[in-house]
């Protein structure tokens, strides 16, 4: 079987803008012509035939590549040649991905003597006076007990998910054990004329201005306090229970711009609008 290659050359006066188009114009023009020798070539199976067409297609694109361009550029129209050295493998460049280590992710979680910590796997439990919690980690991610009482989060392969794990994850821990040891609390503040709130067994009772009062159940593992009718306490073990809990008492009436009136958490810094002027007579 022989191959031959004609690569037509451009006509003087022809402009090459970019190299895409130079390897368009190449690719367009490549002829390829099978001439059979011998009757042996016309019994060869079909599979190893297309393997053959296969090589011959991929050497005309890799052999463009090694094209001297520059002389093309440069007005030199006969530098530009095709190789005939045939490709018989096609390689993908391998590369490592490098990631930060990431500075919350990196530290370390002190562990009161009134915890206990029990590791399963990828399972944690911490036990605390307050309470129990688990947590289940992600593969990106594995969790270590050093002897003098301390947990590490450490990444468990190179990938920027587990660089994005990392730090999550060990933030979660740290609440956990400081949650079932200490435990955490919200507050809430009520502004408006007539806004109040009561507790009736487990309901939160909210008058937020609208024509009936809000009832809210308390979650268990929740504890919600209630000081002068307008500030409300939401404490627990549980930081994320916590923070549901709260934002779904703000949602009822969130603080409006122009006079602040609503359900605002107690840290909250609410920015204030101008009202519309009235009309100059």
């Amino acid at each position: 079987m022989e191959v031959e290659y004609r690569t037509k050359i451009p006509k003087e006066g022809s402009q090459v803008e970019d190299r895409m188009e130079l390897e368009d114009y190449a690719h367009s023009e490549a002829v390829v012509e099978l001439e059979e020798q011998d009757n042996e070539d016309q019994t060869e199976e079909p599979l190893y035939s297309a393997i053959k067409l296969l090589t011959m297609a991929s050497s005309i694109t890799s052999s463009f590549h090694t094209c001297n361009l520059q002389s093309v550029f440069l007005g030199e129209r006969s530098g530009l040649s095709v190789s005939s050295v045939p490709v018989n493998r096609v390689g993908f460049l391998k590369k490592t991905i490098e990631c930060k280590e990431s500075r919350i992710g990196k530290q370390p979680i002190e562990v009161p003597k009134n915890v206990t910590i029990t590791l399963e796997g990828q399972d944690l439990k911490v036990k605390g006076p307050l309470g129990e919690l688990a947590l289940n980690y992600p593969r990106e991610v594995k969790v270590e007990r050093e002897e003098d009482g301390i947990l590490r989060v450490r990444k468990a392969v190179e990938t920027r998910r587990a660089n994005q794990m990392h730090g999550l994850f060990r933030t979660l821990t740290d609440n956990m054990v400081v949650g079932v040891s200490k435990g955490f609390e919200k507050r809430l503040q009520l502004v408006g004329v007539g806004y109040r709130a009561m507790l009736e067994g487990k309901d939160l009772v909210l008058s937020l201005g609208f024509s009936h009062p809000v009832r809210m159940t308390v979650p268990d593992g929740i504890q919600v306090k209630v000081e002068d009718n307008t500030r409300i306490v939401v404490g627990g073990y549980d930081k994320s229970a916590i923070g549901q809990f709260a934002a779904s008492i703000r949602k009822w009436r969130p603080p409006e711009p122009y006079k602040g009136k609503g359900v605002k958490y107690a840290d909250e810094i609410i920015r204030r609008k101008e009202g519309k002027a009235g009309k100059k007579k």
